[in-house]
């Protein structure tokens, strides 16, 4: 089993880089078709401030998304030299989230950055991996904006709790748990028993022996985290184990009439110090 395509969103700042370098390597190790999307969002403005300043500032928009766009494409030519026969290049005009959740669909895999509140972004921008998470489907891995990160997958911890959420990212992480050196399942604070959101008789067990059969070699761990949020507790053991990707079933809960990621995903979303990859 293997990524055969894989979609990064693209821009042309530092947090971008980081995250087209991660989607660069996974083409790369899958033999996977690379799409670099890059969304240009629609000039838009209320009209007091057109009839204050003219119709000039609509075009001064649309000169900064071209000059915008035209970084990003060299960014995502340069980073790709050499992989011209699976890679494509698509720059699209429209809504920020209706745009990327369309062009994940299609796809694998989808790479994006961890937001980095106060940034300058476009309109949408806070709420990218929120919405591909809970609304495209499909596997996101999300790139810290802080810190350096070499390849991942080679050590890899899933955190489970038993839900579908869970068990929907083990089946999405199959390719990077069998390319990994070592693979830890970690369930905190869990219950025995069985039900719904049960874990067996023993935390993180039955899932290890379903992932034996898929010849992923997996150790499960139980922890206990009283003084600790769940989020809290798991990137401390990523850090203690020196783990490179971080698996984990995404919850949402609703504000507004729409969906939100929350729970242990916000906490991770908010603290990450290595990639996750996040499913639904």
């Amino acid at each position: 089993m293997a990524f055969r395509d894989i979609v990064v969103l693209v821009d042309s700042g530092e947090k971008s880089e980081k995250a087209l370098d991660q989607a660069v390597r996974l083409a790369q190790r899958h033999d996977a078709h690379l799409i670099g999307l890059h969304i240009r969002p629609l000039p838009q403005l209320p009209n007091y401030v057109v009839t204050q300043l003219g119709p000039d500032v609509l075009d001064m928009q649309r000169q900064w998304n071209d000059e915008a766009a035209i970084a990003a494409k060299t960014l995502f030519t340069r980073k790709t030299a050499g992989m011209d026969a699976r890679c494509e290049w698509r720059d699209v005009e429209g809504p920020l989230l209706e745009q990327v959740i369309l062009h994940a669909k299609y796809a694998d895999l989808v790479v994006v950055s961890q937001y980095e509140p106060g940034s300058d972004s476009v309109d949408g921008q806070a709420e990218v991996v929120d919405q591909l998470v809970l609304g495209s489907g499909r596997p996101v891995l999300v790139v810290p904006y802080a810190g350096t990160f070499g390849e991942i997958g080679r050590r890899v911890m899933v955190a489970w709790n038993g839900t579908r959420e869970a068990t929907r990212a083990v089946a999405d992480a199959l390719p990077f748990l069998k390319a990994a050196d070592k693979v830890e399942v970690v369930s905190v604070n869990g219950g025995n028993g069985s039900g719904r959101d049960g874990h067996g008789d023993v935390p993180s067990a039955d899932i290890c022996l379903h992932l034996a059969r898929h010849g992923v070699k997996a150790e499960a761990e139980h922890i206990m985290a009283v003084d600790l949020a769940v989020g809290d507790a798991l990137l401390s053991r990523c850090t203690d184990e020196s783990i490179d990707l971080l698996v984990m079933g995404a919850y949402g809960r609703s504000r507004l009439r729409e969906l939100i990621l929350g729970g242990a995903t916000r906490e991770i979303l908010k603290q990450m110090t290595v990639p996750v990859l996040m499913s639904h």
